[in-house]
């Protein structure tokens, strides 16, 4: 039998989910055939409403090798488990004369611990729970959570946290789920049999293509200990998140409420010396962390150079002390050890990381905001370390043995891959050489025609913004677009400050519009109220410029209060401005335009979401329009009809308004 082609799969898997084949989603899956067939490598950024992920999974299945797809976020891997891969299998089960396995695999605190479950968390004198069931009343929320988390571990096949609905706090859950440090290990487990972590790793060791997230393929990447079974393909989708997420994931921190849990959790399995020992370097990490200013330290003050050695000699001293003492009178040592193990190993880790003082790290001391309960007594003052760059790591780990296939809505800034390509540690496309990946950047377009549904709209005679000056130009402007809007606004800033400056005064402005304002309520509650509500605005800042996908005519404004530069005294972004200059280059538009360009590209991607939508997404800041590098920037944005004149924004959003009025009125039944 002829092996099917790739066109014939491809309107397969699209008629199997009720979708339409659009030239780009061809163009897509030719690619990734082309990447895969040949070992090389392939940026492709697809624009939204293309139908991206059947135009990957559908040229990865068909070639038979095992695949993992990561992606950022939750619901685009629940889309992929729940409805993409399931109808697409079923789609091309006739034509493969096989069919392809699939699963999901997170990481082990995402899963239920049954023995956590069953035995309790070891205890911590501070939080008095060992078993958690009796300490917390079935009649408070952690109570009832806890209970009901019982109740729901005899029915979950999957265990994953994902599937618990509605679901618990972070502290609930942190009752019932252990990091991969604190597990016992199935084998010395008593419920080692029946492990949901263990289950979801050997599901996916059978699986043709495993879902995870970019956090489980940086820890791959990262620990040298594979967490994912051996593959031949790597997706990674919602890619131009994939640096910050290996980022994260690179970084260390160190506060003295977690100093101070790994000192009691110790202190029971240790001599009295060792106790003390660790009891003492505590102390002085703390007293130092009381003084500490935020800001990056380009060397380490000597006082703290100290302290953070002995940190590092004390944990070293009791991690060999937990080694040689049994003590039968601790209730499960087994996991009493262990979970202390795990604490003192991890502030070891960053005191001695940061000891050892790697050229290629930034360190830094960041402040927060003091908050209740026992695990925010402290200081609230933390100590972290981050990697300078995370591209030598990614070109080492990530684009060896396996072809890889990258890919989002936005990918080429500036009109090309190369800034998001030396970010992932790739050399510009073209460069020839023996150890340089090859690649190839291919821009697939976008179902949608911007240039008809769009207008870009930079608002020219406002004041240049000052960082935290008075805005009030801007305050009279973004009331009068949200009025000539009739509602319908995403208001996305630059800072959780500015959201709630202009959420307050807005709000006694134009009673008449309800303002929604992020961490008012959960983010899919506030997405939801926005999308019941035409009327309705929302403002918020970061995950609001990637995390809101509402068409229609609920969001036909969008406005960006300004370019969202990094903060100039971001410890990270700065250290890596100053990497980039020191070695000759451009480190403002290597580092902050990338950073920016890629933010708004995000952000402007939220008005067009189907091809019935229309609407205005506009830059409250005159700089897109007179900076030499506003033409970086606009070059990153969809093709949109530009204008900053504002008389004619105003018409227009008035005019889409009515449209939009007009369509909700015939749509009303008649009674109404």
């Amino acid at each position: 039998m002829t092996k099917p082609s790739l066109p014939e799969l491809l309107h397969a898997a699209v008629t199997a989910v009720g979708g339409t084949e659009r030239p780009g989603q061809v163009a897509m899956a030719e690619a990734v055939e082309e990447a895969i067939d040949g070992g090389s490598h392939l940026l492709v950024q697809a624009g939204t409403g293309t139908g991206k992920s059947l135009g990957y999974l559908v040229p990865a299945l068909a070639h038979g090798d095992r695949v993992v797809v990561a992606t950022a976020t939750l619901a685009l891997q629940r889309q992929l488990v729940e409805r993409d891969l399931p109808r697409t299998v079923d789609a091309l089960h006739p034509q493969l004369r096989r069919r392809p396995e699939f699963a999901m695999l997170k990481g082990r605190s995402n899963y239920l611990c049954l023995h956590r479950l069953h035995e309790g968390v070891p205890q911590d004198e501070e939080d008095g729970l060992f078993d958690q069931f009796e300490a917390a009343a079935p009649t408070s929320k952690l109570g009832q959570d806890l209970l009901r988390m019982r109740d729901w571990a005899d029915e979950t096949e999957t265990g994953d946290r994902d599937d618990l609905t509605p679901g618990v706090s972070d502290r609930a859950w942190a009752q019932v789920s252990v990091s991969s440090r604190e597990c016992l290990g199935a084998t010395k487990c008593a419920y080692g049999a029946e492990c949901f972590a263990e289950s979801a790793r050997e599901r996916a060791k059978l699986s043709d293509v495993v879902v995870t997230n970019h956090a489980l393929l940086a820890i791959d990447a990262i620990e040298g200990a594979p967490v994912l079974p051996q593959h031949e393909v790597l997706i990674v989708d919602e890619a131009h998140e994939l640096v910050s997420r290996v980022t994260g994931v690179a970084t260390g921190e160190l506060t003295p409420g977690q100093v101070n849990r790994a000192v009691r959790r110790a202190a029971k399995l240790v001599n009295e010396k060792a106790a003390d020992q660790l009891q003492t370097a505590a102390e002085g990490f703390e007293r130092l962390m009381e003084l500490a200013l935020p800001g990056r330290l380009e060397e380490i003050p000597e006082d703290l150079g100290y302290a953070l050695m002995a940190l590092r000699d004390a944990c070293r001293t009791v991690i060999s002390a937990i080694g040689t003492t049994r003590d039968k009178s601790v209730q499960d040592e087994d996991a009493v050890r262990k979970q202390a193990l795990a604490s003192v190993e991890s502030v070891h880790d960053v005191a001695e990381r940061i000891t050892n003082g790697s050229e290629w790290d930034v360190v830094w001391y960041e402040r927060h905001e003091p908050r209740g309960g026992a695990a925010y007594r402290h200081s609230g003052a933390s100590l972290r370390v981050a990697p300078m760059s995370v591209s030598g790591l990614l070109r080492e780990k990530l684009f060896t043995d396996r072809s890889v296939v990258l890919t989002s809505a936005t990918l080429k800034l500036g009109g090309d891959f190369n800034g998001v390509g030396a970010s992932l540690g790739l050399a510009p496309e073209g460069t020839e050489g023996d150890d340089v990946p090859q690649w190839k950047g291919v821009d697939v377009g976008s179902p949608f025609d911007y240039r008809k549904q769009g207008i870009l709209y930079v608002a020219k005679h406002l004041a240049r913004p000052a960082r935290d000056g008075d805005r009030g130009d801007m305050l009279d402007e973004l009331t009068e677009l949200i009025q000539a809007a009739g509602g319908r606004t995403l208001g996305l800033f630059s800072s959780m400050r500015a959201a709630q400056l202009a959420a307050e005064e807005l709000r006694s402005r134009i009673p008449e519009y309800p303002i929604l304002l992020q961490g008012e309520e959960t983010l899919g509650e506030l997405i939801k109220s926005f999308a019941a509500d035409p009327g309705t605005c929302l403002f918020g800042t970061l995950s609001l410029w990637q995390g809101v996908d509402v068409p229609g005519p609920s969001c036909q404004l969008v406005v960006m209060d300004k370019i969202p530069f990094p903060r100039p005294d971001d410890p990270l972004m700065s250290a890596r401005q100053k990497a980039v200059e020191e070695a000759g280059g451009n480190g403002f538009m290597a580092v902050a335009a990338t950073h920016a360009a890629l933010l708004m590209a995000q952000g402007a991607g939220r008005l067009v979401r189907a091809s019935g939508d229309r609407g205005v997404v506009a830059v409250l800041d005159q700089r897109l329009a007179t900076a030499r590098y506003g033409s970086y920037l606009k070059a990153s944005l969809p093709d949109f009809w530009f204008t900053t004149d504002r008389n004619q924004v105003r018409k227009s959003l008035a005019a889409i308004d009515a449209k939009a009025r007009q369509t909700e009125a015939e749509g009303q039944p008649e009674s109404d």
